[in-house]
């Protein structure tokens, strides 16, 4: 586990902190805030951090090249609440404006947003208060998934998964499910993500990369149970139309990470599913040079087959290959609780030798 440096806020350190105008001598938070051609809901996310009922914390807006009115509105909103720094550059990418916005931070913690997002006004105090009364490395909050038309089922799903994440156990069981802290909600101590590397500029998505490296160290996080943003799904947003964050993108991810952590020094795996997602994943597997040893299905159609060279065997003969790691890979709640009891049948423990990937 990370070292962690403990803050308590002494007598008036509220009082203190806060100039005229709102301006903080020493902010506890900082919060960063990447923008590209966001005008149309910037304003209503920096006016949802100025209502924040915590109020040691700065923002550090990055525009990342707007061509709209985004730094106009960021500048604007400065001038009426001296909390909030403007900085500009080119279009480098989201990645170097958090970066950017990390070395100007000083903070002890560091909390995200988006330019599309409203955070609730009890936001960073009730995540602060999580994270320093348990000794956690980062939190992040429960959502509610707003979008310009009807919200999907599955994105109804989605929001369910993230907000039933409220223990660092089940953070931890899930962590290569996908990212298990909705990234606009995250709080870090400034320290930890630092000891991780920052964000990598890769060809997955740069939150969770970070989150699967803040696990790899130990780190200890959860999602505080109260709804803290209202995240907006829309057609525009990045992680709709950049190819980083596509389901491509994501199992790269994960098999990078499961490289470098479960599947070190050489272990096998052997994967439960050998639908379309366990042949993605063996398919990146096979490329990164690990050895898959089996699938194991359900489907006795499959069963004496082989996909990619890899043999497909049934449930019965998953405990021949106990030296591997078992990565479960069917997708959905009822599909990863199938897998999961079979895991657990026979021993297995997640995060150690065995980790659902879906």
């Amino acid at each position: 586990m990370l070292q962690k440096v403990k803050w308590r806020p002494a007598a008036g350190h509220y009082d203190d902190a806060v100039h005229e105008r709102g301006s903080v001598r020493d902010p506890v938070v900082s919060v960063v805030l990447p923008v590209r051609d966001g005008a149309a809901f910037l304003a209503g996310a920096l006016e949802s951090l100025s209502a924040q009922t915590f109020p040691g914390f700065e923002v550090v807006v990055v525009d990342d090249g707007s061509t709209d009115d985004s730094p106009a509105i960021a500048s604007a909103h400065g001038r009426r609440d001296a909390r909030f720094r403007v900085l500009r550059q080119g279009r480098e990418g989201i990645v170097a404006a958090l970066e950017r916005a990390r070395r100007e931070a000083r903070g002890r913690f560091l909390a995200r947003m988006d330019a599309d997002d409203v955070a609730l006004p009890d936001r960073l105090r009730l995540q602060l208060d999580a994270l320093e009364r348990e000794g956690l490395d980062a939190v992040g909050g429960g959502v509610e998934i707003v979008s310009e038309g009807r919200v999907t089922d599955g994105l109804r799903r989605y929001e369910a998964w993230l907000n039933s994440l409220v223990t660092e156990d089940a953070a931890a069981r899930d962590v290569f499910v996908e990212c298990p802290l909705p990234h606009p909600t995250l709080l870090a101590r400034h320290e930890a993500v630092e000891r991780a590397g920052g964000y990598h500029e890769t060809s997955w998505p740069e939150d969770y990369d970070l989150v699967l490296r803040l696990w790899a160290a130990g780190a200890c996080f959860r999602n505080v149970e109260p709804v803290v943003l209202r995240w907006r799904d829309r057609a525009a947003r990045q992680s709709r139309t950049d190819p980083r964050y596509g389901e491509d993108a994501f199992v790269r991810c994960k098999v990078h990470h499961l490289r470098r952590t479960l599947l070190g020094a050489g272990r096998p795996a052997v994967v439960w599913g050998s639908g379309p997602v366990g042949k993605r994943f063996v398919r990146e597997l096979l490329g990164g040079g690990v050895t898959v040893e089996a699938f194991v299905d359900v489907d006795p159609r499959k069963h004496g087959k082989r996909i990619y060279g890899v043999p497909v065997v049934p449930t019965g003969e998953s405990g021949r290959y106990r030296d591997a790691v078992a990565l479960g890979a069917v997708a959905g709640a009822d599909g990863r609780a199938r897998v999961r009891e079979l895991a657990y049948a026979e021993g297995r423990r997640d995060g150690e030798d065995f980790a659902a990937v879906a």
